[in-house]
């Protein structure tokens, strides 16, 4: 299973750590030979070269950059890309089922006994919930993404989707993706709650990812309590993303590893939702089809026309879901 880690012997507080050298210190001021500040020629040629640096790595940042639109910046994903991702045809689903030509696609794990993970819904009423946590700089995340936000998109209406872009320097970097962080999920069968922990870039300090979304105690209660080896068997730290479907099925990790996207920009991959041909919409949409189906077994199988389609039943086979 493709993971993310989430460790805290690096950094205190659980927090991921950076594989970014920290900010070179600022240096002292020029000298002539006397000690003396430089004259007004040297400053003028000492200027003339920060503005020619500057310039250079302005053009790179924004050619190559997740954050090329400024850091902090959000971008929404456009209606022909959320129509493309929301929309996928129930034939692709089912061409698929749960098998991909290029990488191993793991389902959710089942777990028994556990009690219920519930949210209220705007209307009020107490609902099944999906909770996701992840971050913006986790290439990992990037690949889950996709796949969840289609089998979600599969029970209700997604509004507020921002594109993202994991880390520049991380493994598989810029993999790209989108952003729950003004996100907002509405459905009459499930809640979604999501957090995504971090930025995609780095803090003012150089020491780490910038803070996003913090979890609340209960989410963290919850991370502390699944995300481990008692469930994941041979389970280092807390890897990323980590995901409960109603504490009936969990994730850990990614369902299928970012390297299937590699190379590829978020136009491509979500133009070829419509084709079960292609190797990255297998991918995506085995997993879509397994997570549809465990989020089915607390729906009461509604809405039928989803939950009893031929590539979720083929998912629930392979999940042995009764």
């Amino acid at each position: 299973m493709a993971k993310s880690p989430r460790s805290k012997k690096n950094i205190a507080s659980n927090r991921p750590a950076t594989q970014a050298a920290k900010r070179a210190p600022a240096k002292a001021p020029v000298k002539t030979s006397s000690g003396r500040p430089a004259g007004l020629f040297t400053w003028l040629a000492i200027g003339l070269v920060v503005v020619v640096v500057a310039t250079l790595v302005l053009v790179k940042v924004m050619s190559s950059s997740p954050t090329a639109a400024g850091k902090g910046t959000f971008s929404p994903v456009d209606s022909t890309t959320l129509a493309q991702i929301t929309g996928v045809p129930m034939s692709v689903f089912n061409t698929v089922g749960v098998t991909s030509q290029v990488v191993q696609v793991t389902a959710p794990l089942a777990v028994k006994g556990q009690p219920p993970l519930t949210a209220q819904s705007s209307a009020g009423t107490t609902l099944p919930e999906v909770f996701y946590l992840g971050a913006e700089y986790c290439p990992y995340c990037a690949a889950q993404r996709w796949s969840t936000i289609i089998a979600l998109s599969r029970f209700g209406q997604w509004s507020g989707l921002g594109n993202m872009a994991s880390y520049a320097h991380d493994t598989y970097p810029n993999t790209p993706s989108f952003t729950f962080v003004k996100s907002t999920y509405k459905s009459k069968y499930i809640a979604f709650k999501g957090v995504e922990e971090y930025a995609n870039y780095l803090n003012a300090a150089g020491t780490n990812y910038q803070l996003l979304q913090k979890p609340t105690k209960a989410q963290t209660a919850l991370v502390t309590k699944y995300d481990s080896s008692k469930y994941f068997k041979g389970l280092q730290g807390s890897p990323i993303p980590f995901m409960s479907l109603d504490n009936k099925f969990l994730v850990s990790g990614a369902s299928f590893s970012p390297d299937a996207l590699t190379n590829l920009t978020r136009a491509n991959i979500a133009t070829g939702l419509s084709d079960p041909t292609s190797p990255v919409t297998d991918a995506i949409i085995a997993s879509a089809n397994l997570q549809t189906a465990a989020i089915c077994s607390f729906t009461k199988n509604l809405p039928s026309n989803v939950c009893t389609s031929s590539g979720v039943m083929a998912a629930k086979t392979a999940m042995k879901i009764k």
